[in-house]
């Protein structure tokens, strides 16, 4: 049988660790949560919000799911989004792919996976929308590159026409919504330019 005791040493010496540096973090963390960003992205073990910004516990809330989709019937992305646009009150929501996604990469050649297949399906719907522009490169891997791009544009787009955004865009609300894509390669971020920050 598999065991995780080495996680709670890992844990003991991180928290020993931070606590030296810090005496009082820990108790200032558990009194409040003031985070400025919303940080949608993949479940990807490889693309951890908080280290690639910079970030410390407490600064950015984050949803992660196959592929960072936001899909309208998805209850759990629809209410980390209300609950961080209403009760936290982020100014700033950030959808975030990566290059060399899985999600993107099995929907690209549609390979069969099982269960997933329904979830990865709205990722061959962007594939279908932008058809045209992705036929007309020619290298498979930049075809990918830029699925993963466009994906990141169509989740932009679903977050912005989401009842909460409308209302909270209709009452002035300071909220703008990202679209970035991180590359595993050299662990920089990437702005595709499609910051939306009210109803158009």
């Amino acid at each position: 049988m598999s065991t995780i005791k080495h996680l709670f040493e890992n844990n003991k010496k991180w928290a020993g660790k931070v606590t030296e540096e810090k005496p009082e973090f820990f108790q200032s963390l558990s009194e409040q949560q003031t985070p400025q960003y919303l940080w949608i992205g993949c479940s990807d073990s490889r693309v951890p919000a908080n280290e690639l910004l910079g970030m410390q516990p407490g600064e950015v809330f984050v949803h992660r799911n196959i592929a960072n989709q936001v899909i309208h019937s998805d209850l759990n992305c629809l209410s980390v989004i209300q609950y961080a646009v209403e009760v936290l009150k982020v100014k700033d929501i950030i959808v975030c792919g990566h290059y060399g996604c899985g999600g993107v990469n099995a929907a690209f050649h549609d390979e069969s996976n099982g269960f997933i297949d329904n979830w990865l399906r709205h990722i061959q719907d962007v594939y279908r929308f932008n058809q045209q522009k992705l036929d007309a490169v020619s290298d498979e891997a930049e075809r990918v590159n830029l699925l993963c791009e466009l994906n990141v544009i169509e989740q932009v787009a679903n977050v912005c026409h989401t009842t909460v955004l409308r209302n909270a865009w209709l009452a002035e609300q300071n909220v703008t919504v990202h679209g970035l894509v991180y590359n595993l390669k050299d662990g920089i971020l990437k702005d595709l330019n499609v910051s939306v920050s009210g109803n158009k």
